[in-house]
């Protein structure tokens, strides 16, 4: 025995003293220090990460490899031979399964390929510059397999922001960080034929793409980590922090008007076609070939702060962009995108207080005048022809404002403890202005622009994050826990007195229906309706200014049990002082099933807590159809018109996320394949009309937010990439790709009517978020001073219920006696039924370097000019087509300068 342990004590001693210590200073190529770093001893999970000044010191065997790795650079391999090894590590192109993540985990460690849970990588420096995509939504819609983003047309507020989403949840269901804070939503709700109605989202095009280094998102439920609207998934903003270099772009690009397709002579706003200063289309001039001219330009700029890894990165964005015309019927003459104005300035900075103590903050202020096209009217009682013979096109204008500012301090102490303490503010404000428009009911002597109010959202969060890792239990384990407090406001301000008012004969606003009354229109022998055409303003009445608060608390850990074997949980409980708690959990886990093959999984519940939108929306509006207009009220949740119609509290959404899925990095190809299964219950939809003229309130329906279906999606997310150089040619091939399916298991409807609830048209929407299948084939090649990039996307076959489905009834298309009520349904939805058939889109890049400093770009977006199949006049917004697959623009072509000093 005592032979046995002498022999165990000089084999322990050999493996103590063989153990070295190695510390040095990690740096860009301009000598900055470099904080967070990833440094592993290969073949290990030993690893270390370097602090704010760069430097970092690890223990490793004598004669050990160390692996340099960060985002955006190229990772670097040193064999241990002294006690300091300094690095300087170069930018890269984007190693993209390789990439140190944020999102997703709070182990500083952890990469794309070895995460539990699917994560996707974006260098926007990379994407930007190969690409004439203007806007972060369009970014993302051609790059991420299961992001879906489509611009809107007729859409009210959806006009001018964008509703994006993940694996065809809500816009809603899907959380924005800024690097890993929360950022506030927009104030809009989603309310017409737009993905996503009734939900409201984050406007992503607030932030510049200019200031952006690059963009996590994880396709996996993570309200256990990081709380509500996590449920499809969280996509993290980082954002720049180079130093002493100066980049900035020039883009100019514009749309083919050629639209395609076999459009009834005297269809609006085909080739050659424009509408005159009122909006109408009743004037023809030159043939234009080119339409919605898009302007940006775009600088960024970073300085160090002192000699210790301070800085400062500033970034500002100017864009124009005009409309686009599309054929429209006669009822819709303006269909087409919104024009745009906006500025966006963005800073992101840090300074060092002490060694292992950082002050950090960011923040922007992003400004947009936007203009776009209501429906037409052509005729009748909203018409006045004194002011516009023959009807007119009233446009909805906006002017939105969105700002933010966080700022915390981050530390490390002693014992390895990392703590970050930090406080985020944004706002974001809407404000309409009505314009080619006018009130009926003052007929000759109404004014033509009308202040509208608007609505606006205010968020404040403050987060006590802390971790730590312990590189000594089993092959590591990685701890975290904190808490959140976050005040909500939403408000809703009256605009004019004109905007929203009816008034009667005398031109007094109506008080008293039973002694005042409006005029009538002499042709129609109708009251002539009040308030703006085009959006009827926020009345007194409307008002809301409601607000709320919530407290959080989350622990999470990742438990190296082995070198091959990875586990994690998460626990979150949230406190909602309007609607109660709710306990979410997660646990996920990874194998390796060899060195290059992992099988990775994960399990979690998760909620999205109702907004203050979908809880205090209210309006009065004119929704229009192929059938004509009718008045609804969109009563608020609160309201007694809601509960007179027997319509519960809303209370959160709840979710059950699984995953399963397998990563592999052979040599230059990496894969990443994941399934996943997404129940929500409660889900938050937006209900149908029902019957309101017995209310006595001049509105002919009403429609609420409800918790009124539960839904089930399965999918599958596939990520294929290849990369290679020859000599100096470099080559890259990548597929991405999305299959989603999204069931409908229940409609709660209680004892309200079914089909006026949550109708067979409002479940084709819901359905229709995003297409079946997504798969995208982007081919790379570059040499020297010529690159050149070639990707085609395919978008599967979508199918939308239109207005016939609504507007008419079965007997409306008997021609027989004899047909059932069955055969009538089943041939009112074979004619509402929109198909729009699968369609492959093409987007060519090439570019040049003039000299070092400077590149330009030559490209074309949907260079074939394909767009989706052409429907009839019973479509939602009043084109001939929805918004779906790649859009209703067509081709755009577009040329970039590009330079860098």
């Amino acid at each position: 025995m005592k032979k046995i342990a002498l022999l165990l004590f000089l084999l322990s001693s050999a493996f103590i003293f063989a153990q070295k210590e190695v510390s040095g200073f990690v740096k860009d190529k301009t000598g900055a220090p470099l904080p967070g770093v990833n440094i592993v001893e290969k073949g290990t999970s030993n690893g270390v990460s370097t602090d704010f000044e760069g430097s970092y010191r690890i223990k490793v065997k004598d004669g050990a490899t160390l692996i340099f790795s960060y985002v955006g650079f190229s990772s670097v391999e040193k064999i241990v031979s002294g006690d300091k090894i300094d690095v300087v590590l170069d930018e890269s192109d984007g190693q993209v399964l390789n990439d140190v993540v944020v999102v997703g985990s709070r182990n500083s460690k952890r990469t794309v390929v070895n995460s539990a849970v699917p994560i996707d990588v974006i260098n926007v420096k990379d994407v930007t510059t190969q690409s004439g995509k203007i806007e972060i939504n369009q970014l993302l819609q051609y790059v991420a397999p299961s992001f879906n983003a489509n611009k809107q047309s007729g859409s009210d507020g959806a006009d001018h922001v964008d509703p994006a989403s993940l694996r065809g949840m809500g816009p809603d269901q899907t959380l924005v960080l800024i690097n890993g804070k929360r950022r506030h939503q927009s104030s809009l709700i989603n309310l017409f034929g737009t993905r996503g109605r009734g939900n409201t989202g984050t406007d992503l095009n607030a932030i510049p793409a200019a200031s952006i280094k690059r963009i996590e998102i994880l396709r996996d439920g993570a309200a256990a980590q990081y709380g509500s609207d996590a449920i499809a998934g969280v996509i993290n903003i980082v954002t720049n922090d180079s130093v002493d270099e100066f980049t900035g772009s020039v883009t100019y690009g514009a749309f083919n008007t050629n639209a395609k397709g076999d459009f009834p002579e005297g269809t609006a706003n085909t080739k050659g076609y424009r509408l005159d200063q009122h909006g109408y289309g009743n004037s023809f001039g030159k043939d234009q070939d080119f339409d919605g001219g898009s302007v940006k330009i775009a600088a960024n700029y970073g300085t160090k702060i002192g000699t210790k890894g301070g800085y400062v990165n500033v970034t500002g964005e100017f864009l124009n962009k005009n409309k686009t015309l599309r054929p429209g019927f006669d009822f819709r003459k303006g269909f087409g995108e919104a024009e745009i104005q906006g500025v966006n300035l963005f800073a992101n900075l840090a300074i060092p207080i002490s060694e292992k103590t950082q002050f950090y903050a960011f923040g922007g202020s992003n400004f947009r005048d936007t203009d776009a096209y209501a429906f037409t009217r052509n005729d009748g009682e909203r018409v006045v022809e004194a002011i516009y013979p023959g009807g007119f096109t009233p446009r909805i204008t906006s002017k939105i404002n969105d700002n933010s500012i966080a700022a915390g301090i981050r530390t490390e102490t002693s014992g390895g403890w990392k703590w970050d303490f930090s406080n985020t503010l944004g706002k974001n404000k809407f404000h309409y202005n009505i314009k080619g428009t006018l009130n009926a009911s003052l007929e000759e002597n109404s004014p033509t622009e009308f202040d509208a109010g608007g609505h606006s959202l205010l968020q404040n969060t403050t987060n006590l994050d802390v971790s730590k890792n312990y590189g000594d239990i089993l092959g590591g384990l990685n701890i975290a826990f904190g808490t959140e407090f976050r005040v909500e406001q939403f408000e809703i301000f009256a605009g004019e007195v004109g905007s929203y008012a009816t008034y009667d004969t005398n031109g007094v606003p109506i008080t008293d229906p039973t002694t005042q009354s409006a005029p009538i229109d002499p042709i129609s022998g109708e009251p002539r309706p009040g308030g703006s055409q085009g959006f009827p303003g926020y009345s007194p009445a409307n008002e809301v200014n409601k607000s709320r608060t919530n407290f959080s608390l989350y622990t999470d850990a990742e438990l190296d049990v082995t070198e091959t074997w990875m586990v994690s949980g998460a626990v979150r409980y949230e406190n909602y002082n309007d609607f109660g708690s709710t306990l979410n959990g997660k646990f996920a886990s990874r194998l390796k099933l060899t060195d290059k093959i992992n099988l990775r999984g994960s399990v979690s519940t998760g909620f999205r807590a109702p907004s203050l939108a979908q809880i205090y929306y209210n309006l009065r509006f004119t929704n229009f159809s192929s059938g004509g207009a009718t008045e609804v009220l969109l009563a608020s949740n609160d309201s007694p018109v809601t509960r007179a119609f027997g319509i519960n509290k809303l209370n959160e959404e709840k979710a059950v996320n699984a995953s399963l899925g397998f990563t592999a990095s052979l040599g230059d190809f990496t894969a990443t394949v994941d399934g996943y299964l997404i129940n929500v219950k409660d889900r938050i939809v937006l209900t149908g009309y029902f019957d309101a003229t017995a209310l006595g309130m001049n509105v002919d329906k009403a429609q609420f937010f409800v918790n009124g279906v539960d839904t089930k999606t399965t999918g599958l997310d596939i990520v294929l990439a290849w990369k290679k150089t020859f000599d100096s040619n470099r080559f890259e091939a990548t597929l991405v790709g999305n299959i989603n399916h999204m069931k409908i298991d229940k409609i709660k409807n209680g004892d309200l009517d079914e089909k006026t609830f949550f109708g067979e048209r409002d479940r084709a929407f819901l359905l229709a978020s995003a297409p079946a299948n997504k798969f995208g084939l982007n081919l790379n090649y570059a040499r020297k001073w010529f690159d050149a990039g070639l990707s085609f996307t395919r978008f599967s076959e979508v199918k939308l219920l239109d207005y016939q489905m609504s507007d008419l009834t079965p007997e409306d298309f008997r021609t027989s006696p004899s047909q059932t009520d069955a055969e009538l349904y089943a041939i009112q939805k074979q004619a509402a039924t929109d198909t729009y058939g699968a369609k492959i889109v093409t987007d060519l890049t090439l570019g040049f370097k003039l000299s070092k400093s400077t590149k330009i770009t030559l490209g074309a977006n949907n260079l074939l000019n394909i767009y989706p199949d052409q429907q009839d006049d019973w479509v939602e917004a009043g084109g001939y087509w929805d918004a779906v697959q790649m859009g209703f623009n067509g081709a755009y072509y577009y040329a970039r300068l590009g330079f860098n000093f």
